[in-house]
């Protein structure tokens, strides 16, 4: 396929035999997409679950769980909240397990329906597709329509849309920010100056300034350059999986019109509006490309014209290659089955982890200095320090004792600690123990000592004790 766009002739530039980008034009200067808009059933459809979307990313945040919120990425902190869950950076395996959960579930939806998440969930298609480009057709005079704009835009016109895209930038990017600061933390900050806080004020502006600068002007890039998922989908797409598709046996060889001259003409009457409505600028009819999305816009454009003309609707629509081919269709295949077992493994592994999962964290590290001492009452004596982290909605308060050996003796060096909700402190604990059990085993031995909150959970610890040899 040739690149669109004209080269002058003087031009030193060598004209691209490929398309290298839809948005790029022959003299490599951008080429900007304004699609059209085919409100056909899946469109419908589409519009739906696109408001319903941005309702549900708008108001997660707010949305609480046994106290917390549903969903917080913490990161100054460390923390990942996940329905009422709070992770740590100790809690590396169960992080693991979720995003192979996500990761094979991914798998499979791809495996079966395609990119369907990028022509119907993502967050960058539903915001491009149902927020700032029905702003720009509202500005352009093509509201409903679509296409290339009626008129230019005055100053006027072009300063108040850069103020609605501005408006909605901002909104988004509080949105977007409420998902790792929280809700409560950017109420505050909202009310207050910006020169109380100027990190947090620089966050919200350079988020902001990226969504501006996202959909006024990178756009259905992001899709084709930054985003890697069209470049894997050649990985997790098969000949049996569910794609976008052009019938080429019912429509080629292509013609002009609406009659049929002959029994050599297929259905396609080469009108353009696939291509007129495609949101990324491909033609449907070149077969699977990486830029497709899935959108469906092409689907209801190529079934309006069918209708129109008499012919029977899907010369575009969802099928597989091997369906297009001839061959049988199944759903059941190694992919369909290998990814949701795997997904359901992991799922599985992390719901058991995250049940028995301790309600608070402890970790024994050696004290600086000696490693032991003997006191003048001959006996031997071990400190070290316990790092806890209470894990509860509550304050808990932790004692302390040991279950071997039998003859030692352990306690804390202060008062018994008390942890407030997500609390962590550094807690020096001392251990007593005759000068000669650790004679007979070449200078240490081994000890377990047991603490525990005020609710009943409790954890037992190895330690290794010094002493004389």
């Amino acid at each position: 396929m040739m690149m669109s766009g004209h080269i002058d002739p003087n031009s030193p530039l060598i004209p691209a035999q490929e398309m290298v980008l839809p948005t790029l034009q022959g003299d490599g200067k951008r080429r900007w997409i304004n699609p059209a808009l085919a409100k056909g059933k899946y469109w419908q459809r589409r519009r739906w679950l696109a408001y319903a979307l941005i309702a549900f990313f708008v108001t997660l945040p707010h949305l609480r769980f046994a106290g917390k919120p549903i969903v917080l990425i913490d990161i100054v902190s460390r923390e990942f909240t996940f329905f009422g869950h709070t992770f740590y950076p100790t809690d590396s395996g169960l992080l693991l397990l979720l995003l192979w959960t996500v990761f094979f579930t991914v798998m499979f939806v791809t495996a079966v329906g395609g990119r369907i998440w990028c022509g119907w969930g993502c967050p960058q298609t539903v915001y491009l597709e149902f927020l700032f480009r029905p702003i720009d057709r509202l500005f352009a005079g093509t509201a409903g329509k679509g296409g290339k704009p009626r008129k230019s835009l005055n100053t006027a016109l072009q300063l108040a849309r850069f103020a609605v895209y501005l408006v909605c930038s901002m909104f988004l990017a509080h949105t977007f920010l409420s998902y790792f600061v929280g809700t409560d933390r950017l109420a505050q900050w909202i009310r207050l100056s910006p020169w109380q806080h100027p990190t947090a004020f620089g966050v919200m502006a350079a988020a902001t300034a990226g969504l501006m600068y996202n959909f006024m002007f990178f756009r259905e890039q992001l899709c084709m350059v930054a985003c890697p998922y069209g470049r894997f989908q050649s990985v997790m797409l098969d000949r049996k999986s569910l794609i976008v598709t052009y019938d080429i046996h019912r429509g080629e060889p292509r013609h002009k019109g609406k009659a049929i001259g002959t029994d050599k003409t297929g259905d396609c009457i080469d009108c353009g509006h696939c291509t007129a409505v495609c949101p990324t600028g491909i033609d449907i009819r070149n077969g699977l490309q990486m830029e497709c999305i899935h959108c469906t816009q092409c689907i209801d454009a190529c079934d309006g014209v069918m209708d129109k003309i008499g012919k029977p609707l899907g010369l575009i629509r969802y099928s597989s290659q091997d369906a297009l081919a001839g061959k049988k269709h199944s759903w059941i295949r190694a992919r369909t089955l290998i990814y949701p077992a795997l997904a359901l493994l992991a799922s599985s592994l992390f719901l058991v982890l995250l049940t028995t999962k301790f309600a608070f964290d402890a970790r024994i590290l050696s004290s600086p200095g000696s490693p032991y001492a003997v006191t003048n009452s001959r006996t031997l004596q071990n400190n070290f320090r316990v790092r806890l982290r209470n894990r509860s909605n509550q304050q808990e308060t932790y004692s302390i004792e040991i279950l071997s050996p039998s003859s030692a003796s352990v306690q804390w060096s202060d008062a018994a600690p008390t942890l407030t909700p997500n609390e962590t402190k550094l807690v020096p604990i001392m251990v007593t123990a005759p000068v000669g059990i650790t004679a007979a085993n070449h200078g240490h031995i081994k000890a377990v000592v047991k603490i525990a909150d005020g609710s009943g959970h409790s954890r037992e610890i190895d330690l290794t004790l010094l002493g004389p040899g």
